[in-house]
């Protein structure tokens, strides 16, 4: 079944809408005039109406969430829409609202509640010239250190740990952006911000000149690096790609020597751009049937699969993949814990009403569970074990890449895989979590319009733990502070394989 998750990719293509991978100093090109800011933006939203929309999202969230107090108390959820409600002092544009009302949402410390941030007016802001800073950081055992640049910044690398940003300790300027994000826990919210970092700082201070770093480089020196904001146009006059260059292959199969095999299969959906469907198995299964017979006919014995950076999809791809080599019946959670509500029951009902008659599917079987139930009710949506393929399977030794950016369903592969010993997991702990508050719905403010999303189920993973931690690996390797276009992790998974096998 399909949940949210988070896009990945390769170099920065999710935020800054293009692909930047350089390493020489940029050539000077001239930027539009920075658009108007936010403030420009029109209707704006009378401060009565503005709170009444908070009040209404306040019980919507006590009505619908599976589990509002999951991850914070009543005590404290109360007092900070409380404060909310007595900040409400002015009229709010749309966007100045969807950012002062998921500020509130965001404390309820569960990542698939929330209003979604303005990526729409961050794309137009972007397409008509406005600056961001083209850097990416990440967060490592507390300390935060430049994962990825989009163009060259003199004096700075990526692995540099950043100390401070504008004189502010690194780490507090990274968690004031961070409020704007909704997570489960610390690990989840700095790993979706390496993705979102030049947005997020675009809605907390604007169109700015830049940053001042100060930075600890490799070799212990410490130093000051100003990293200047720029436009698309001069990060796109600083790659070394060409922007006509074919994006790498999101599915992938090779042999890495004569017994082992890598397969990285890609989205779980059918990402391609001629795709009439994303949700259409027929290309994916085609895929996988043609590496597993590769691998098989190639008489390799062992897979490494690649689930790094992978966003998820729906799991009738993965059990595709799944299928090939598992040793028993499968399934993702042993079913879903679906908590009653009159948002949860409109909004399916709506999915029922833009469907074909005879359509039926989850939400058929979803609204038959709901007859006759009360708002607070709990139903149980079974999901069914998966047999393992009949007659050619692949029988050798299987390894698995997960990091912080495996997410949504690739992260419930990973945990089919551990729970059911399919197979042996390396890298980094993912940052979703293997048993979730998820399956996400949605409801309406009356007056702003503003389009609230919010769990309405429990859902664990195979084994039925549902402590929220992500799928922590059986063998940890540790990823390199920053990104430099040179796989360290594979090489290091390729080399701990072979010492199990020889």
């Amino acid at each position: 079944m399909r949940q949210q998750g988070f896009q990945a990719g390769g170099c920065l293509v999710l935020v800054l809408g293009l692909l930047a991978c350089s390493a020489t100093r940029p050539p000077v090109v001239a930027c539009p005039e920075p658009p108007q800011g936010m403030d420009a933006e029109s209707p704006t939203f009378r401060a009565e109406d503005l709170r009444s929309d908070l009040a209404a999202l306040h019980a919507g969230l006590q009505e619908a969430h599976v589990d509002l107090y999951a991850r914070q108390s009543k005590a404290a959820l109360d007092q900070a829409f409380a404060e909310a409600m007595h900040g409400i002092d002015r009229p709010l544009t749309r966007t100045a609202a969807e950012l002062y009302f998921q500020r509130v949402v965001a404390k309820v410390q569960v990542a698939h509640a929330r209003i979604d941030l303005p990526f729409a007016r961050w794309s137009a802001y972007r397409d008509a010239g406005g600056r961001a800073l083209p850097l990416f950081l990440r967060v490592d055992d507390g300390r935060v250190y430049v994962w990825e640049l989009a163009m060259p910044v003199a004096g700075l690398a990526p692995g540099d740990e950043v100390i401070s940003v504008d004189g502010h300790a690194a780490l507090s300027w990274l968690n004031n952006l961070g409020a704007l994000v909704s997570a489960d826990t610390d690990y989840m919210r700095y790993a979706q911000m390496e993705r979102l970092l030049p947005m997020l700082a675009w809605l907390a201070h604007g169109d700015v000149d830049g940053v001042a770093l100060q930075v600890r480089r490799s070799d212990g020196h410490v130093a000051s690096v100003t990293v200047a904001s720029r436009c698309r146009a001069e990060i796109l006059a600083a790659a070394t790609t060409p922007a006509d260059q074919a994006a790498p292959a999101s599915r992938e199969f090779r042999l890495l020597n004569a017994t082992t095999g890598y397969l990285k299969p890609g989205p779980f959906y059918d990402d391609r751009p001629e795709a009439e469907t994303p949700w259409s198995t027929t290309a994916f299964r085609t895929f996988i049937d043609a590496s597993f017979q590769d691998l098989i006919a190639k008489n390799a014995d062992t897979l490494i699969i690649d689930l790094r950076d992978n966003p998820g999809g729906d799991n009738s791809f993965s059990d595709l993949m799944l299928a090939w080599f598992a040793t028993q019946p499968f399934r993702f959670s042993p079913g879903f814990e679906i908590k009653v509500s009159p948002q949860t029951t409109a909004s399916n009902q709506a999915r029922l009403d833009s469907a074909p008659a005879d359509a039926g599917g989850a939400s058929a079987d979803m609204a038959k569970l709901f007859v006759g139930k009360q708002t607070g009710d709990v139903v149980v949506y079974p999901i069914p074990e998966v047999a393992p393929r009949p007659g050619d399977r692949f029988r050798g030794k299987v390894y698995v890449l997960i990091n912080r950016h495996t997410y949504s369903n690739a992260t419930n592969v990973a945990a089919v895989i551990q729970d059911y010993k399919f197979g042996t997991l390396l890298g980094e702990e993912t940052s979703d979590l293997a048993s979730t508050l998820g399956a996400m719905e949605q409801f309406t403010l009356p007056h702003t319009g503003i389009v609230v999303g919010y769990p309405k189920a429990r859902i664990l993973r195979p084994n039925r733990d549902p402590a929220p931690r992500g799928v922590v690996p059986d063998h940890v390797l540790v990823s390199p502070h920053g990104r430099d276009g040179h796989d360290a992790v594979l090489a290091l998974a390729l080399d701990w394989v072979r010492q199990q096998t020889e």
